[in-house]
Formats: C-alpha cells, sequence, structure tokens
C-alpha cells in the first residue's frame, strides 16, 4: 500500500518509499508544516540557499490536493484578472498576474533542473467556452498578449469541434504554454530534492502543538519536536486549530476526480487531443487523456462537504457522456476527491502572520503555479532577500463566516451553476 489511496496518480507513482515520522528534538533555521506543494517549494529554495529545513507532513508527502489533482500547470489565480484588479488596481493586479506566470516557469525549471525524467510534460491547454462569445475571447487573447507578453490563440468553433467532438462546445483559448503532468510523481521528487540538499523530511508526523512567542519557535508532533527561526505553515485544505485563525480564513472546498476504464477507441472518437481541457463554468469540467489515449482523467464539481467519491463519480459521469454521447457505457474504474483551501477572496493567503512565522496556502483550485510562486516569495522574505510576499497582502486572513459561509459557498456554488446552465440553454437554442 502506498498510503494514498486508490488515485490514478498512487497506481503510476514512480517512488513509492515511505519517510520515517519525527523522534526527538530536530533543531533548523526553517520549519515547514506541510509536506504539499507550496511547503515542498518554500523547503527547496531555502536549501538551495544554504538553509537547514525540515518538513514536518501528518500523512504522506504531497497526500492531500497536491498529489490528487488534474495536473494542469497554467498561469491565473482562482478569480479573474478582471476582479483582481478591482481588488487591489491596475498595476498590481499586473504585478500578481506576473507572479502567476513565474510560478509555471519555476515548475518547468525544477522538472528540468532536478532531471524528472518520469514525469512526461504534455504542452497546451483548451479552455473552452460552452456559449458564443468569440468576441469576448479575442478581447482576452489581445490582453494578455499586449499586458503581458503571453500569447493565447482563439481558436474557433469549427476548430474546436474537430479535436473535441461535442456540440457542447463553441470557441477556445488555446495556450501553447500550459501543459499537464503527474503532480503525485513531482511532489515527491521535490522532496527528494530537499534530502539531497540535507533537508529533513518526516511523514506521519501531524503537529498537535507549537510555541511562536520567542524568538526560537517550538512546534510538537507526538514523537518529538522541531525548534527553529522561522516556521513555515502550509497545510492547505487540511489546515487544522493549530492556529485557529488561519482555520477561521479559509473553506475547505471538496473537488472529486474520476478514472474511466480502458476504452481507447471511444475516447478517441470523443477527444481527439492529447492537450489538458476545461471549460468555462464556475467549478466546470476538466479533463485529459492519461496512459497513451487509453483512459481519460475527468474532474469537477465541487462541494463544501465530503462526500463518498463513487457517489459523485456516477454524477461526472453523467455530464461527461452528456457532453460526449461517444462515451456512453464507458465505465469509472476508480475515483477519488480532495480537499482545497478557499478564502473568501479567492486569493492565494500568502504572508506573515507575526515575527518568524509565515504561511502559504488557500490556492482555491489553481494551486500548481501558486503553490510554487507562493512558495518561492515565502523563501524569498524568510531569506530577506526580496519582500514579493507583500504583493498579495491585500488578501487578508479574512473569517470565513463559519457555518453560515459554507452555506453561502454552497449557495453561490449552486447560483453560478445555474446561470451557467441558463447560457447554455441560450447557446443551444441559438445554434
Amino acid at each position: 500500500m502506498t498510503g494514498y489511496g486508490d488515485t490514478y496518480y498512487a497506481r503510476t507513482l514512480a517512488d513509492a518509499s515511505q519517510r520515517p515520522s519525527l523522534t526527538g528534538t530536530v533543531e533548523a533555521d526553517v520549519a515547514i508544516v506541510g509536506g504539499g506543494l507550496a511547503g515542498l517549494t518554500a523547503a527547496l529554495e531555502l536549501a538551495r540557499a544554504g538553509r537547514s529545513v525540515v518538513v514536518l507532513e501528518a500523512e504522506r508527502v504531497g497526500w492531500g490536493a497536491s498529489g490528487r489533482n488534474g495536473g494542469f500547470v497554467g498561469p491565473g489565480y482562482a478569480t479573474s484578472h478582471a476582479n483582481i484588479t478591482r481588488m487591489v488596481g491596475e498595476e498590481r493586479a499586473k504585478a500578481l498576474h506576473r507572479l502567476s506566470i513565474e510560478g509555471v516557469r519555476i515548475v518547468e525549471g525544477n522538472l528540468d533542473e532536478l532531471g524528472m525524467t518520469d514525469n512526461k510534460r504534455v504542452y497546451g491547454k483548451m479552455s473552452v467556452l460552452r456559449y458564443d462569445d468569440p468576441e469576448g475571447l479575442s478581447r482576452q487573447s489581445e490582453m494578455l498578449k499586449k499586458t503581458f507578453d503571453y500569447q493565447v490563440d482563439v481558436m474557433q468553433t469549427d476548430a474546436v469541434r474537430d479535436v473535441l467532438r461535442s456540440s457542447k462546445y463553441f470557441q477556445a483559448l488555446y495556450d501553447p504554454s500550459s501543459f499537464h503532468f503527474h503532480p503525485l510523481n513531482y511532489a515527491r521528487s521535490l522532496a527528494k530534492a530537499i534530502e539531497g540538499l540535507n533537508g529533513k523530511i518526516f511523514e506521519g508526523s501531524r503537529v498537535i502543538g507549537c510555541d511562536f512567542d520567542g524568538a526560537e519557535k517550538v512546534i510538537r508532533t507526538e514523537g518529538g519536536e522541531v525548534r527553529a527561526r522561522d516556521v513555515v505553515l502550509a497545510g492547505g485544505g487540511y489546515t487544522d486549530d493549530l492556529v485557529p485563525r488561519l482555520r477561521r480564513s479559509i473553506l475547505p472546498i471538496a473537488t472529486y476526480v474520476l478514472l474511466t476504464e480502458p476504452a481507447r477507441e471511444k475516447i478517441a472518437e470523443a477527444v481527439r487531443t492529447p492537450m489538458a481541457i476545461s471549460d468555462n463554468r464556475r467549478a466546470g469540467d476538466y479533463y485529459r487523456v492519461v496512459d497513451g489515449g487509453a483512459r481519460l482523467l475527468w474532474g469537477g464539481r465541487i462541494t463544501t462537504r465530503t462526500t463518498e467519491p463513487r457517489r459523485l463519480a456516477d454524477m461526472m459521469q453523467k455530464t461527461m457522456v452528456s457532453t460526449y454521447p461517444q462515451l456512453e457505457g464507458v465505465r469509472v474504474e476508480t475515483a477519488w476527491s480532495g480537499l482545497m483551501a478557499y478564502a473568501r477572496h479567492l486569493m492565494p493567503l500568502i504572508g506573515k502572520l507575526q515575527p518568524g512565522v509565515w504561511h502559504v496556502f488557500g490556492f482555491g483550485g489553481r494551486g500548481m503555479n501558486t503553490t510554487a510562486i507562493g512558495g518561492r516569495v515565502i523563501a524569498e522574505g524568510i531569506l530577506g532577500t526580496r519582500d514579493r510576499y507583500r504583493l498579495y497582502e491585500p488578501f487578508s486572513l479574512a473569517w470565513n463566516g463559519g457555518p453560515f459561509g459554507v452555506a453561502a459557498a454552497q449557495l453561490t456554488y449552486w447560483t453560478y451553476q445555474a446561470l451557467d446552465l441558463a447560457k447554455e440553454r441560450r447557446a443551444a437554442r441559438a445554434a
């Protein structure tokens, strides 16, 4: 058993070796709580700079959303650039988007520099509309080119339906620089690189207590403790009540992924591209072919409570078949869920809680690039080389609303679903 559950990534894991739990007292320059991609990236950046690091993970490296997601790597945040501009102004919004682009480059750089031959990148992502709006996509394409020198192309409806054989789809933005890969293998490769720089990683080491008041911070597990000058809290959707203020600032949102049985011929009738695909709905579908086109990995749907993945998989399968009738009869082989951390403003929570105590979490389902840049800017802050983490200061640790916030989040999702459905119906009538 790998300890990662029955996910596609656990089945195809390149290295399933297990790390020991913490015992005794360990001293380090920096202690990092959370062995997901944000914590691992921060640890690697710090270790490269010569700092001693210790990572404490309650389960396994990459066990949470970092190793359960769709594996899509591309720029952007959980909310739109227009919304970010309204919140913080044009110049700061531009700087933040450039950081998200840098996050993609960090992942690419790590893949190259660490020689991750067990993690093939497949370039190209299509962001597909389920209603007709070529002018809107053209404006978005022009803005990205003009403002960020970032090239995306508009695919017209005929070109989209030539590779995605569905009448549900209209135009798409094609991003040649985005890619998809194996996120769990990536997380474990980061861990190996950290250890290669004398960093220490302990699995099965849930933090049960802390003392942040002194110059030397103390973090305790059942088996031992870590003493460090700086602490990074990177718990993601599994953030507990260790620091109540952090827990109160996020809503843990469950998302779901299914893996089909091998059905190469049927899948080829529907999806005729190896690229990553997502649609433009709020919490819409995202998918890609895996195993050389033999299977389809399909994600989507969110809930504010964890539901049996198989039940949600049945619902997603119906969505899959309604999008691609060619896939009728293709069975779901396995399904899984993962918790994402959403802040009310839908932006990452990156910054300094108090002297020597840092946080980096709350990526809202867009973590493959934002965990990377979040880890880097926190490392820069600890090293004192740059203060780019301050760009995220306007996105505060706002209270999540408690039970009312959970109910509001679910209601908002249902409202978006209804609005999306109304748009699709209008598009179908006009077609």
